[in-house]
């Protein structure tokens, strides 16, 4: 507890966190941190990366269901135990361990690195720049009915009371149904764009700002739009593309929100007149060119992240790998496309 207190601070101090609260009781997630004198580790010698923990004061090991075994051969160095709203257990393990680089990814026939740009939106979850699509699963719409349901079964109960208690926990568990099936749906989604592509590009977008409270004339559309951005998990998808891209020596180029990826043509570059939300395809007064609403932004955010690869590239000095993620707004003297 000591340690984390000190963490805490140490990053208040640094201006990476806002001041440390008090942990409240069903208001925070239950843990325990074990360093490497508080448990037992026996590996198993028939399932190298699996084997038994035995916790300090306790006689017998932890019964642990193994999602993924260990690096063979390796001793944790510290376990967290947790409990969440829902009642689940969690063993989070510690070990030291080098991840390997994927193999670069070309293009067929040359050594022009193979890219991909990534369209984020609400229709369609993610677009890339081929056309494939990977579709909103809209979770929080779908189990709607039920946690409206379980949200009046909870207001029944007498204020603490067990069944309250009960109620509660059966919300939780609808709750943690969803987060699970969303983080897994992004996790193979992202899993498989890191694989195959050796540069990733995404806009940079504020989900914050646009998470901003619904107040005012409209409120009642704005709150359903931050519920659906929310049932979207865009900082999650982000956040694993930008940890997976360091893991497997991608890069992840993240352009500038204020680039007109959706206005410009992505044939001629001419910029278009401000599209409704509605409008799903529109054509280019220029060229003439039929866009369809989310692969013209994508084809265009490929582009303008290849500009920016090559740009930091050629300034690297000879030998220096390029940098896992390359952000437009932190770099010098780079200016958007016209």
């Amino acid at each position: 507890m000591l340690r984390h207190l000190d963490g805490a601070f140490s990053r208040f101090f640094k201006g990476a966190a806002k001041y440390p609260k008090r942990k409240k009781k069903r208001r925070s997630r239950d843990s325990a941190t074990y360093v490497r004198t508080g448990f037992r580790w026996v590996e198993d010698p028939e399932r190298p990366g699996t084997g038994l923990v035995t916790l300090a004061k306790q006689s017998e090991p932890l019964d642990v269901r193994w999602s993924r075994p260990l690096p063979s051969g390796e001793v944790p160095v510290k376990l967290t135990v947790t409990r969440d709203r829902a009642g689940r257990h969690f063993l989070s393990v510690l070990v030291e361990e080098r991840i390997d680089p994927l193999p670069a990814a070309f293009l067929p026939g040359g050594t022009e690195p193979k890219a991909v740009g990534l369209d984020l939106g609400l229709a369609t979850l993610v677009t890339l720049d081929d056309g494939s699509r990977l579709e909103h699963p809209r979770l929080l719409r779908k189990y709607a009915d039920e946690l409206a349901r379980r949200q009046r079964e909870l207001h029944r109960r007498e204020k603490g009371s067990r069944n309250r208690g009960k109620a509660r926990e059966r919300i939780a568990r609808l709750y943690a149904l969803i987060s699970d099936v969303r983080r897994d749906l992004l996790d193979q989604f992202t899993t498989r764009l890191v694989r195959e592509n050796q540069v990733l590009v995404v806009e940079d977008l504020p989900v914050a700002d646009l998470l901003r409270p619904a107040v005012g004339k409209g409120r009642r559309r704005k709150a359903k739009l931050n519920q659906s951005i929310i049932d979207a998990a865009w900082g999650e998808l982000l956040r694993q593309l930008r940890y997976k891209c360091e893991w497997y020596g991608r890069t992840l180029v993240i352009v500038d929100r204020f680039f007109p990826s959706t206005r410009r043509c992505s044939a001629c570059r001419a910029k278009g007149p401000k599209l409704d939300v509605s409008v799903r395809e529109w054509t280019c007064e220029e060229c003439g060119v039929l866009h369809d609403r989310d692969v013209n932004p994508a084809v265009n955010l490929r582009n303008e992240g290849m500009r920016l690869f090559w740009s930091v590239a050629m300034a690297l000095p000879p030998g220096r790998p390029m940098p896992p993620v390359i952000k437009a707004s932190e770099l010098p003297e780079v200016h958007l496309a016209a």
